[in-house]
């Protein structure tokens, strides 16, 4: 049987992409349950912010990595829950949580990142045979960041 996704060409464009970062994210969950790791596959993410900056709130994480406030607090409530994070209230201002990396994760932190490293280089694999990939992909991110897909099809239906 045909893949009704690559049929369906343009349309079938945002499916697919989903259905590739699903993919990749459950064998990278399977991955590290295989390994007895107890982290989730979008954790490194929190990981190498908190490496680079030390301590930082849960919005200078969203806006840095352009995830929505309720996706970096689901993480890091997570990651909290299995000992990853510490949290105290900001001195300036009470309701904002300043976060930073514990003693347990700075312990695994090479573990893991053996595997964020090994990962790396498959995706490369992967991307071998197409080398303008990210360029393209910023690309479009930068496109829509202009003008969202909502605004773009309300201009094709005005015409």
């Amino acid at each position: 049987m045909n893949d009704f996704l690559i049929a369906l060409e343009y349309e079938g464009i945002t499916s697919r992409l989903k259905r590739l970062s699903d993919t990749l994210l459950y064998s990278t969950k399977d991955l590290y349950k295989s390994e007895g790791l107890d982290i989730d596959p979008n954790w490194n993410l929190i990981f190498r912010l908190l490496q680079e900056h030390s301590e930082l709130t849960i919005t200078e994480m969203a806006d840095t990595l352009q995830f929505s406030h309720p996706a970096v607090i689901k993480i890091v409530k997570k990651m909290k829950k299995r000992g990853y994070i510490n949290s105290y209230a900001d001195k300036d201002d009470k309701r904002k949580q300043v976060l930073s990396l514990t003693d347990k994760a700075h312990q695994h932190i090479k573990t893991f990142e053996a595997y964020w490293t090994a990962g790396t280089e498959v995706v490369e694999d992967l991307l071998a045979d197409s080398p303008n990939l990210l360029d393209e992909l910023t690309k479009i991110e930068e496109k829509v960041n202009q003008l969202d897909y909502k605004q773009r099809v309300l201009l094709k239906l005005e015409k």
